[in-house]
């Protein structure tokens, strides 16, 4: 890859971490998300791009992961496997916070079944999360093509001689 589709992919990350939507489980809950969990996303994202511009991997943070499972928990009971993800990225999404979270809630770690688990639920989101980019640009640059046609239109004059006789 070249440096030049590094610094744009960068660059379309960062924009992305600021503008791209928060994809939530497809739940009449799914705007019920606390206030302050959008925000804490903005600020993990740019964190998780530099860690992935660094080390690797997926620019996800783990409050994103639980803004996406949150709607799903008020759907039916999840199985066991879901609720350690869900409860271990809950513990994650409040140290971030800097809040302490009570002993029976906390999960501190995966096993590493659970983590491949979860890494894939972020590889996804991801990939969502640019699909809906792409095509937000892709509708874009269509609207403003029309908009040229229609402007070239209206600006095409034809030169007529003036008829005296």
């Amino acid at each position: 890859m070249t440096t030049e589709k590094k610094v744009d992919g960068w660059i379309d990350d960062l924009v992305g971490a600021l503008c791209d939507p928060i994809i939530v489980y497809p739940s009449p809950w799914k705007d019920d998300l606390p206030d302050w969990i959008k925000p804490q996303i903005t600020l993990e994202r740019l964190v998780m791009n530099m860690k992935a511009m660094h080390e690797g991997g997926v620019p996800v943070g783990d409050t994103e992961v639980l803004a996406y499972i949150f709607p799903r928990t008020m759907e039916e009971p999840m199985s066991e496997q879901w609720m350690r993800i869900y409860t271990y990225v809950f513990t994650q999404a409040m140290k971030f916070k800097k809040v302490e979270v009570p002993e029976d809630l906390r999960r501190e770690s995966l096993s590493d079944y659970d983590m491949r688990e979860l890494n894939d639920l972020k590889t996804w989101i991801y990939q969502k999360r640019v699909q809906h980019r792409k095509e937000k640009a892709k509708a874009e640059r269509q609207a403003g093509s029309q908009v040229e046609e229609e402007n070239d239109k209206e600006l095409k004059t034809e030169t007529v001689q003036p008829s005296f006789f």
